[in-house]
């Protein structure tokens, strides 16, 4: 089967992605099911660090200026289907498994307009928000034993990298948050 693709319409354009469902299904089917549920619907890049990254997929950034912008996720409990796997449940606090411990998941490095999951750093914390490297971004490897990062890439952008730059260069404050807010207005996934 193909990886998928998702055309993200954000208020300063269009990009669009490849999931890696093959290489990663775990992290890719749980993006392409919130994707098709209509989370992602209405929220805003929360944190954008130029010639770094844009993170977007909290729930809580709908506001674009909630201050809880950036610690929400997936609801507790819900459930997604890995096609091959079956049914994945996100766990208490909405976050998935880490893909990345599974033996045999690809070392796919954190390279410029590869899309990433964002955690905490702690196991297990990755559930709805991403980041898409705008810069090689190694350090973040979760196979770089130099440095504590573990963020596992699941897909790339392959149309529209001049949208994610416009992005990545938008002016933010001392938040990173940008000042004029950029929306998802949606997410249409290709199967």
């Amino acid at each position: 089967m193909p990886n998928a693709t998702a055309v993200c319409n954000t208020t300063v354009g269009s990009f669009t992605l490849e999931l890696y469902t093959e290489q990663m299904p775990i992290t890719a089917w749980n993006f392409v099911n919130l994707a098709q549920s209509g989370f992602y619907n209405g929220l805003h890049f929360h944190r954008v660090i130029p010639d770094f990254m844009n993170q977007f997929g909290c729930p809580y950034s709908r506001d674009p200026n909630s201050k809880r912008a950036g610690t929400g996720g997936p609801e507790p409990g819900s459930t997604y289907e890995v096609p091959g796997v079956g049914t994945k449940t996100r766990n208490s606090e909405g976050c998935i498994e880490d893909e990345f411990l599974i033996k045999g998941c690809p070392r796919l490095s954190n390279e410029p307009f590869t899309l990433s999951m964002a955690n905490t750093g702690q196991r297990n914390s990755g559930g709805s928000q991403f980041f898409i490297n705008t810069r090689h971004n190694s350090a973040l490897d979760f196979f770089d034993r130099q440095t504590p990062s573990q963020h596992p890439v699941f897909g790339r952008v392959i149309a529209g990298q001049d949208i994610v730059m416009n992005i990545n260069n938008t002016k933010t404050d001392r938040n990173d948050r940008p000042v004029s807010p950029v929306e998802m207005i949606s997410i249409v996934v290709t199967l």
